[in-house]
């Protein structure tokens, strides 16, 4: 992992971490701005509000989410969980409708969402202002990988890496703890960075005669 925190104006860092080797890159962004106290002394009741409840009843927070794709025509599939519903699909060129977002694009925006969503619980609870939170994720491939054109190359990422812009009135040292106690706790930084077990059921159902 390399980190290596710049400073590009006052006040304002920008923290580069990366894993692995590196290709060419696609982009998701997820940006913040908090203009009102009152949402960073929300979010710390809550997440206060969360750790105590969670220290006496651990199996508050223990269960399973589950989330279901299914494929409409062609590559456009619907996905839903609980009362969310979304559009997947590929472009065109990759033989689409391109009717909503690749599964790409959806995986990198967790990613830079849920460390976005992350700094700002921790930085409520650290009593740290945020005038401006930004999270960049980069992650390079290979389509020849996912297309079964070789065997020797991933079908996923070969290096991901994350650009963490913070602008805040605290000092840098605060700023940088903060991160790094977020990024230890974030649950998409871990499913990305930590294997996780993955299984497969199959369930075969004999398609209806006309």
């Amino acid at each position: 992992m390399n980190l290596a925190p710049s400073c590009l104006a006052r006040n304002t860092w920008v923290v580069v971490l990366a894993y692995g080797p590196s290709n060419c890159k696609i982009d998701g962004l997820h940006e913040g701005k908090f203009t009102d106290m009152t949402d960073q002394a929300r979010i710390k009741q809550a997440f206060e509000r969360s750790i105590k409840a969670l220290e006496q009843r651990p199996f508050l927070g223990q269960g399973t989410a589950v989330t279901r794709a299914r494929l409409r025509e062609g590559l456009t599939c619907d996905v839903e969980e609980g009362p969310w519903k979304l559009v997947v699909d590929m472009s065109e060129k990759a033989g689409g409708a391109n009717a909503g977002p690749n599964p790409g694009i959806l995986g990198r925006g967790a990613l830079a969402s849920c460390l976005a969503i992350c700094y700002a619980r921790w930085a409520a609870l650290r009593d740290i202002p945020l005038a401006s939170l930004e999270v960049e994720v980069q992650a390079d491939y290979d389509a020849r990988g996912e297309n079964g054109v070789s065997d020797d190359v991933y079908p996923g990422y070969s290096e991901i890496r994350y650009v963490v812009t913070v602008e805040s009135d605290a000092p840098e040292a605060d700023v940088m703890r903060m991160l790094d106690d977020a990024d230890r706790y974030s649950s998409y930084h871990d499913v990305f960075r930590r294997a996780v077990d993955l299984r497969r059921e199959v369930k075969l159902v004999a398609a209806a005669k006309e």
